[in-house]
């Protein structure tokens, strides 16, 4: 068994674990077909702890302030109509590069294009009815979760 020598360097250490918190949303095909628990369990078999959730019903005004983003895009007003139409499930799930990793667990926007074992191709009934949204980087994340979250509803 090898002994400490304080005159020999320390072996390298390995860099911090990246735990970040990410914002995603269970769709409204996907409650309408109770998959919360399952689509739930996909998150956590992949480390990522939730740590704030709640259903709510989107309002009109709400899909179109959180979608925003995409208001010049053809299929904005699809999207709206789409998340207004039943519950949602918002949580934020917070992990080791949750971003990467949440992304990595529901699979490519288009189901067809999904991998095996994906949310997505799983679960998706279409490329907009595709069971989840997630953020799609850190800075998004944050104002994401900010949206739908006060800070004394997050317990990590």
């Amino acid at each position: 068994m090898a002994r400490y020598n304080p005159r020999l360097p320390s072996p390298p250490k390995s860099p911090p674990m990246a735990i970040e918190r990410t914002l995603s949303i269970i769709k409204p095909d996907a409650t309408r077909r109770n998959l919360t628990g399952a689509i739930n369990d996909r998150f956590e078999r992949q480390s990522l702890r939730i740590i704030a959730q709640k259903r709510v019903q989107l309002s009109q005004n709400m899909a179109e302030r959180f979608y925003a983003v995409h208001a010049q895009r053809p299929f904005y007003r699809s999207l709206v109509d789409f998340m207004i139409s039943g519950p949602v499930v918002v949580q934020v799930l917070e992990g080791e590069n949750a971003v990467a990793r949440n992304r990595d667990v529901m699979g490519a926007t288009d189901p067809a294009k999904a991998a095996a074992g994906t949310i997505r191709k799983d679960f998706a009934e279409s490329i907009e009815a595709n069971s989840v949204h997630g953020s799609d980087s850190l800075e998004n994340a944050a104002q994401e979760i900010a949206f739908f979250f006060s800070v004394v509803e997050i317990c990590p």
